[in-house]
């Protein structure tokens, strides 16, 4: 009875510990319209994102390693975790500086790099992507077909292909556009449970404030 009782522990402490880092197939990078997020969760939390005059489209919401089925997350890494000042530099893309330690805790463990480099990474991999300026220019909320947001970037960004880059949506709203990377980050094919798109045809895209 001891030895099982031990056995499960040693288990659990494994799952809880997560996957080795360093140990993924591709990069998703998720970026975020910021007035979707705002007005489903950040505004409730009063977050810093969120005050008037930030004036933020599409934040870097992360850069997530990823298996061909499924991701790591909550790696074990022998990295030391940013200081403050690291995760305070990346709010200008990323909203708050708590969002950044967030995504390196959750998700820049699992990549094997310092916490330096995965800033760098995906700063790098956030700026080559061209933000199509028409979505900044909204004065009203609209409602538009989520495939009129991937045409949009695609032909923003005629080097990508439709299978490297998915649109999604979030009770009734425009909220993410995630395009695959290799790890030298260039544009790639989505994984199978990646690749689908948001299907409405009447999503909400509310206007930058």
């Amino acid at each position: 009875m001891r030895l099982a009782i031990a056995l499960l522990a040693m288990t659990r402490l494994a799952w809880a510990d997560g996957e080795k880092a360093g140990q993924f197939d591709y990069y998703l990078l998720s970026l975020s319209w910021s007035p979707t997020w705002c007005a489903l969760e950040g505004e409730a939390r009063q977050s810093p994102q969120c005050d008037d005059g930030r004036e933020l489209g599409w934040v870097l919401h992360g850069l997530w390693p990823q298996f061909e089925q499924g991701w790591p997350s909550y790696c074990r890494t022998v990295e030391r975790d940013p200081p403050r000042r690291e995760t305070a530099a990346m709010a200008d893309i990323m909203g708050t500086s708590g969002a950044a330690w967030y995504q390196w805790k959750k998700h820049g463990r699992c990549t094997g790099l310092g916490a330096d480099e995965y800033f760098e990474t995906a700063r790098r991999a956030y700026e080559a992507v061209n933000r199509p300026a028409a979505f900044r220019r909204l004065e009203d909320p609209v409602r538009i077909p989520a495939h009129v947001v991937e045409e949009a970037f695609l032909k923003a960004n005629p080097e990508w292909e439709a299978d490297q880059l998915t649109v999604t949506c979030k009770r009734g709203r425009i909220q993410e556009v995630r395009l695959c990377l290799t790890r030298d980050l260039a544009p790639r094919k989505c994984g199978e449970d990646t690749i689908r798109d948001c299907a409405m045809d009447d999503a909400l895209l509310a206007p930058v404030r």
